[in-house]
């Protein structure tokens, strides 16, 4: 494929909850609408596995199970994400818990009310990675009530899925945007980088940073999302599995990273933190900004 024959092509569309775009230079239009349906097939295909609103899901299935306190067997797919679950909850000293679901029963954050402690203390008892078994390929439940939920992972190995088969394809200059959770398939034709804005946590017409990315991965993480206000306070969607309310300190955050599971989760547990999540990022080298509930603006990303 010769670089000065290629053209941007652009195609949106829906999945995993979230608004996708595919931004790929090809030479031909059909071959880039070729590419980019096979990138919309995979994405509602992971949907269809592994989303928590499916009943007829994989996710859904294992819920099941869970219900019960049973246990399974599960596919290498899901085997490979639970054991990169797993290093996330160990690696975040327990805060990064897929098993942290059956908090959504007490908080509904479209209602704008807040639960009551009696709600959420009857919920922390079902969760907690550590009452799990995992032993692969079989999975476990120790107390019956449990719930998983890959949704702090499954669009980010999504969107590294998406940039695996353009490249698989021929197609090597380009970038795949799911939500907001970005996967650079390879810089402009020229070499330059992309220019990416970093949505504002408070501004939704403002960006935090406009940042470079020629290869790899950025994802953001924030109580911009979803949030409930009440006494002047803001309690964004963010959970800590242990207390079983939202996190407090920093209020957005975004990550570079080779993949873009690393750099979605990285977040994540950086948000979990709090403060100490920014000197967590930089002990482990990625590149990061952040913003404090103070408005307060710090990281090492070089921006544009």
């Amino acid at each position: 494929m010769v670089a000065e024959g290629l053209r941007l092509f652009r195609f949106p569309f829906r999945a995993m909850g979230s608004p996708c775009r595919l931004h790929l230079y090809a030479e031909r239009p059909e071959t880039a609408r070729r590419v980019a349906e096979l990138v919309r097939a995979d994405a509602l295909g992971i949907e269809a596995r592994y989303s928590r609103y499916r009943p007829d899901s994989l996710l859904s299935a294992i819920n099941r199970v869970a219900a019960q306190g049973g246990s399974l067997e599960v596919d290498a797919e899901t085997a490979a994400l639970l054991d990169y679950a797993e290093t996330c909850h160990r690696e975040s000293g327990g805060l990064f818990d897929i098993t942290s679901g059956p908090l959504r029963l007490a908080w509904d954050f479209q209602a704008g009310r807040l639960p009551e402690q009696a709600a959420i203390d009857a919920l922390l008892p079902r969760i907690g990675w550590d009452k799990l078994t995992w032993e692969r390929p079989r999975l476990g439940f120790g107390v019956a009530g449990m719930q998983l939920d890959f949704g702090g992972i499954g669009k980010e190995y999504a969107a590294d899925r998406a940039a695996t088969l353009c490249l698989e394809q021929g197609v090597g200059h380009g970038l795949v945007d799911f939500g907001g959770d970005i996967r650079v398939v390879g810089p402009h034709p020229d070499g330059s980088p992309w220019r990416i804005g970093v949505q504002h946590p408070r501004d939704k017409d403002a960006v935090l940073a406009e940042l470079e990315v020629g290869l790899g991965a950025l994802a953001s993480s924030g109580d911009y999302e979803r949030a409930i206000v009440a006494g002047g306070r803001r309690y964004g969607h963010i959970l800590d599995p242990r207390t079983g309310w939202p996190v407090q300190g920093l209020i957005a955050v975004s990550v570079a990273a080779p993949q873009c599971l690393i750099a979605g989760s990285a977040c994540t547990i950086a948000m979990l933190m709090g403060l100490a999540g920014s000197a967590w990022l930089a002990e482990l080298g990625l590149p990061h900004v952040w913003m404090d509930e103070a408005g307060r603006v710090g990281g090492s990303i070089p921006t544009a």
